[in-house]
């Protein structure tokens, strides 16, 4: 397997640790080779329960990444390096000024993609802003997918509802805008996704609906290149026809209400106005209904494709449409839903949400509140207005994944206070009042806590530290319970004394209220799958009245709102992932012998012809909706869909957030900010630079 180096292999007796990659939702099992504190390199755990020798090269990047350059060694104050004692105590005496002058709600804190691959972590920093008394609470989930939570609380009940793919029972499986051979999965963790398609295929099919021909549709028995943003269309047509003809009568009387309303909202589906919005061929669209016609059930899942597009609550709520009216949810062969291994769903007491939101913040009363916090729209107005004085930032880099980017910038910058936490220098930490440099995935003992319903099984796993903390970085957990006792404030469990709980003590506590036991969990380095897909808790004990309801009104009328727009951008921006990086992570880690990926604009020859542009070359990226402009190469690919470009999210240099607008471009059910299948135009730079990069695409 090849294998990433980190730096010159030392005399020191090496070492092979088992752990688990926490950069991507997969968290596949790998084998991290040290020489007394140096990380050599790492390669895929044989043994491992689900991932079985795999992993990618992100995971194979962590030495790199753990011995970066512009690794966080130091605390720091306005720039200058200080001890924690001292950096503890100023940041907790602002935050409790900011508290006794402005109230709680002053402070607030943004929760990122790096702090939900910390248990430990995650949960302290969680309960902080909690016991502080705060409600300014914004993460990852409503930049890139509130559209799956909004739909699991108005369809099944609760927020929390993730469908899984039945990977050992299915014979169709339709992915939707993903691209799992690169992503490994959105909400859905596919670890090793080449033999998982594969093995797909050897018991069914596997049809791809993607603008771009993605490493994924190359693996397909069908792929369906699809308008952008058209997705919902399709599905609708879908529910359409198999209402009429397929669809599982019995389940629908016994596990669903609102059937005839949405028969009647589907109704306007009919081919003729599909092929025209989709921009299928009619022989495809009905292909994809035959196939699901002939498996009778089906496995179909979305990706950031569909999920950070207009269209994007649509598309979610006629996917589950889908599976009701073939009786493919919590069955075999279809989907299912993972009670976790440390969560244990299926074991606590519902009481079903109506899914009515509550009230934005007071800037923005426009977006809702959802799913106990507020959209990342609205941070920057309440910044803007003096709501927030303060801002902790955990595990996130806000500059280059929120919408915006110079307005962003200003007010980050005209914060009383900026606390952030991470493991890298990043465009958020330049501007940062106090930096928090927090110990590595490689230098804390874990398990899979948030993340544990993603999974393809009911399992967990555990990794000790590889290596200890270096130079003066501090685990998450033991930042924040140091604000806590500064402040009065209780973090950690209670009896759990601060001054000597450890990771390994913490996380035991976790465990012993797991489906195992605290011995069992920290003992399973190379995974513990307790079972595989299991059925009928969701529809015995979640559903509202065990039924599913197949047509909620704010869908209804969201549905209404869609059709009166005009569709006729003769260019639209959809987008992209990168299968070394994730999100921002690792853009400035090359490859062993390598050079850096950078950021590019993938075209359709037909449309760079049109347009006079030149591959290669750089071009200027203007927006549809704010008219801001941003500057990246020209990659001239056929692969792409004519009328589409494509470019990857999460880079300071070409950041596609100028793109977008907090204010204008919101959907109003989730606050989640438009960022594809957005407009554009494309213009040649005035100074346009050759030299083509080198590049790995979705």
């Amino acid at each position: 397997m090849t294998e990433t180096t980190g730096p010159a292999e030392q005399a020191a007796p090496t070492e092979d640790v088992r752990s688990f990659c926490r950069i991507c939702n997969a968290m596949c099992g790998i084998v991290v080779t040290v020489a007394g504190d140096t990380v050599l390199r790492v390669r895929g755990n044989p043994d491992h329960a689900l991932s079985r020798g795999y992993t990618c090269p992100k995971g194979r990047a962590l030495p790199a990444f753990h011995h970066h350059p512009h690794r966080l060694d130091t605390p720091r104050m306005q720039g200058v390096a200080t001890t924690w004692p001292d950096l503890i105590d100023d940041l907790a005496t602002r935050l409790s000024e900011i508290r006794d002058e402005h109230g709680a709600d002053a402070v607030a804190m943004y929760l990122a993609s790096g702090s939900a691959f910390d248990a430990n972590g995650r949960r302290a920093a969680e309960r902080f802003l909690d016991v502080f008394g705060s409600r300014q609470r914004y993460t990852a989930t409503t930049i890139d997918t509130p559209c799956k939570p909004l739909v699991a609380e108005l369809v099944g009940g609760w927020s929390g509802l993730t469908p899984i793919w039945d990977h050992e029972r299915s014979t169709l499986l339709v992915l939707f805008g993903s691209n799992p051979v690169v992503s490994h999965g959105h909400s859905n963790a596919v670890p090793d996704p080449v033999r998982r398609l594969q093995e797909q295929r050897e018991r069914g099919e596997v049809w791809v609906v993607d603008p771009r021909r993605t490493e994924s549709a190359a693996l397909a028995d069908h792929h369906l290149q699809i308008r952008p943003g058209s997705d919902h269309e399709l599905l609708g047509h879908l529910v359409r026809e198999l209402l009429r003809d397929g669809a599982d009568d019995q389940f629908l009387d016994d596990h669903a209400t609102g059937a005839e309303e949405l028969r009647a909202v589907v109704d306007r589906f009919d081919l003729d106005r599909v092929t025209r919005r989709t921009g299928l061929p009619a022989v495809e669209v009905t292909g994809l209904v035959e196939a699901v016609r002939r498996h009778r059930r089906v496995s179909a899942l979305t990706g950031t494709g569909c999920s950070m597009a207009p269209s994007a609550n649509l598309t979610e709520w006629f996917l589950w449409a889908l599976h009701v009216v073939t009786g493919s949810y919590d069955r075999p062969g279809g989907m299912w839903f993972n009670p976790g291994y440390l969560m244990q769903l299926d074991a606590r007491e519902w009481a079903p949400s109506d899914g009515v939101p509550g009230p934005g913040p007071a800037s923005r009363p426009d977006v809702p509140r959802r799913f106990g916090e507020y959209p990342c729209a609205a941070l920057v107005d309440e910044i803007e207005s003096g709501n927030v004085r303060a801002l902790l930032v955990v595990g996130g880099n806000p500059v280059t994944a929120l919408p915006d980017e110079l307005r962003l910038r200003r007010a980050l910058a005209g914060l009383d206070v900026l606390a952030v936490v991470d493991v890298v220098e990043t465009a958020t930490t330049a501007l940062a009042t106090h930096v928090l440099p927090a110990a590595g995935q490689l230098e804390r003992a874990d398990v899979p806590w948030l993340l544990d319903t993603y999974q393809l099984a009911v399992a967990t796993q555990f990794t000790p530290a590889i290596v200890a903390p270096a130079h003066d970085r501090w685990p998450v957990w033991r930042m924040f319970a140091g604000l806590g006792d500064r402040l009065g404030l209780a973090i950690l469990p209670r009896g759990v004394d601060p001054a000597t709980a450890t990771d390994e003590s913490l996380l035991a506590l976790l465990a012993s209220r797991s489906r195992g036991n605290a011995e069992t969990v920290l003992a399973a380095v190379d995974g513990v799958s307790d079972t595989g897909a299991v059925f009928g808790w969701v529809t015995e004990r979640v559903l509202p009245d065990g039924r599913f309801r197949l047509a909620p009104t704010p869908l209804v009328r969201q549905l209404e709102q869609h059709d009166a727009l005009t569709d006729d951008h003769p260019l639209v921006l959809v987008a992209q992932r990168r299968l070394r990086m994730m999100n921002s992570q690792l853009s400035d880690v090359a490859p062993p012998g390598g050079r850096l990926e950078t950021p590019g604009l993938a075209m359709h020859p037909d449309d760079a012809s049109t347009l006079g542009l030149v591959d290669g070359r750089r071009v200027e990226v203007i927006s549809g909706i704010t008219g801001a402009t941003v500057s990246m190469v020209l990659l001239v690919d056929a692969r792409i869909r004519p009328g589409s470009v494509s470019a990857p999210h999460g880079w300071d240099e070409a950041n596609v957030g100028a793109l977008t607008s907090a204010s204008v471009g919101v959907d109003p059910l989730t606050g989640m900010v438009w960022q594809s299948a957005i407009p554009v135009s494309v213009r040649a730079a005035l100074a346009a630079r050759p030299g083509r990069p080198a590049m790995t695409e979705e």
